[in-house]
């Protein structure tokens, strides 16, 4: 079976104590989830590569940051510089070949997001050239968010493709993921998942981790 992974978003943590924070999770989290908002791709303004250099050093976990940026080209390097493992960018924003280039040239990881209201058909062409697709499962700006369960179709679409053609490429889903829905998300066929307040907000998030890939296990094995 593919391995499930939980990545926690730090975006639920508390940046007061981020690195008591991580160290938290350190031994049950499979990545850290950084969200890196712009203010103008979304509503929101969150990190950039000062925070992903001080997690580095923190931190021996891979750090995945998904850039909810218009720009993030002009930011690549710095986030590579800081320390980060693998970046995702927006099939929303155009430039995705080039984009992925830039990444495979900086030797990041490379992931492709599509939000709630694309379908699979957007991301489709890129679905080989990529390490992960991140399907968002709420539209991107703020945490603690409903889930859309109407993204699962994406999964599912996804996963066949991925499945028929023998690609490696792995699912994330992000939005609204708790012990509600992770079992919906993976019986779809994602295997990396997004929790934030599902994980920082619980007052044992190691814990409320194992809980979590536990839920995702049954869910699969049913």
């Amino acid at each position: 079976m593919t391995p499930l992974r939980i990545a926690p978003s730090i975006l639920a943590a508390d940046f007061a104590h981020l690195g008591d924070a991580v160290e938290l999770v350190a031994d049950t989290a499979d990545l850290l989830h950084v969200d890196v908002m712009d203010g103008h791709f979304v509503p929101n303004l969150s990190i950039g590569p000062p925070v992903v250099k001080a997690l580095r050093q923190v931190t021996d976990l891979t750090l995945d940051c998904h850039l909810m940026m218009t720009n993030p080209g002009e930011y690549l390097e710095a986030f590579k510089k800081a320390g980060a493992n693998s970046c995702t960018i927006h099939i929303e924003i155009g430039g995705t070949s080039e984009l992925i280039k830039q990444l495979r040239d900086l030797d990041l990881g490379v992931g492709l997001a599509l939000n709630p209201d694309q379908t699979y058909d957007s991301v489709a062409p890129f679905i080989a050239d990529v390490d992960l697709l991140l399907v968002m499962s709420v539209f991107p700006g703020f945490g603690g968010q409903s889930f859309i369960a109407d993204v699962l179709r994406t999964v599912q679409a996804a996963h066949a493709e991925i499945t028929e053609r023998g690609l490696s490429t792995e699912i994330q889903i992000d939005g609204g993921i708790d012990t509600a829905t992770i079992g919906l998300a993976a019986a779809a066929g994602a295997t990396n998942f997004v929790a934030g307040t599902a994980v920082f907000g619980n007052p044992d998030p190691a814990a409320a981790i194992t809980t979590l890939r536990n839920t995702a296990k049954a869910a699969v094995a049913a």
